[in-house]
């Protein structure tokens, strides 16, 4: 990552070049927080939203969002919703215990895996995807090996530049009821930072790095940041504060 110092002159560089942006998974947690920070911060000519049902929202600030509704069973079908775009972030998931094994599958690797195809045929040059600490196509873990999986079958389809992010558990409060997430952030949340600096990352830190990270160039065909690589690059903002 560049010095921090270059952050604001990094964002204004990438204003100008009027990048077009997909969002896969908007209505999570992290979506949600990564769609208000693009806005906020003014990133990109155009912003799309690609997802099973529409999204409404209230602010002015999202007026000019456009949303594309498919069906990930079919998404051959929707190709065009997956044209001129030259980022993409994927933010797609569910969990085992809310789709079952298969669904879970289905969602997390086949839907990811899909979009990130057509979002290759139509044109994106950086990939982000939103994984897990931990990912391992190997691990006995069915989630860390799905996770894992995706991010090698992903690598294949040869972006020009292909980021994938593995936080730790992620703390924010979550719309959806998830108690067992509810109580690792909880635990998590308690601890001293440093303690809880290898294990979890706030939302907000994640979305903050992924953004730093595409604002600036990279040589780099493949970038792995891991949860204290989130850390530092998604609270490189805050040494710029008086």
């Amino acid at each position: 990552m560049a010095k921090t110092e270059a952050l604001p002159k990094l964002r204004e560089d990438f204003r100008m070049q009027n990048k077009s942006v997909f969002i896969l998974g908007a209505s999570g947690e992290t979506g949600r927080v990564l769609l208000k920070e693009i806005l906020e911060q003014n990133l990109f000519s155009k912003i799309t939203l690609i997802g099973r049902r529409k999204l409404t929202f209230d602010e002015e600030a999202y007026k000019n969002v456009n949303q594309e509704v498919v069906d990930f069973e079919k998404l051959d079908d929707y190709a065009s919703a997956f044209q001129g775009h030259d980022v993409g972030f994927c933010c797609l998931g569910t969990t085992r215990k809310k789709a079952g094994a298969e669904g879970f599958v289905r969602v997390d690797r086949d839907y990811v895996l899909k979009s990130a195809e057509l979002a290759k045929a139509g044109g994106c040059k950086h990939f982000n995807l939103l994984s897990s600490k931990g990912a391992d196509k190997s691990s006995n873990f069915l989630y860390l090996q799905v996770k894992g999986e995706v991010e090698a079958r992903v690598e294949e389809l040869q972006f020009e530049r292909y980021s994938v992010f593995r936080p730790g558990v992620l703390l924010c409060d979550r719309q959806e009821s998830r108690p067992s997430e509810w109580l690792a952030r909880k635990f998590f949340g308690s601890l001293p930072e440093s303690w809880a600096h290898g294990y979890s990352v706030p939302v907000a830190t994640v979305v903050r790095a992924m953004l730093n990270n595409a604002v600036n160039p990279s040589g780099k065909k493949k970038e792995l940041l891991d949860n204290n690589a989130i850390h530092d690059l998604g609270k490189a903002d805050d040494s710029l504060k008086p």
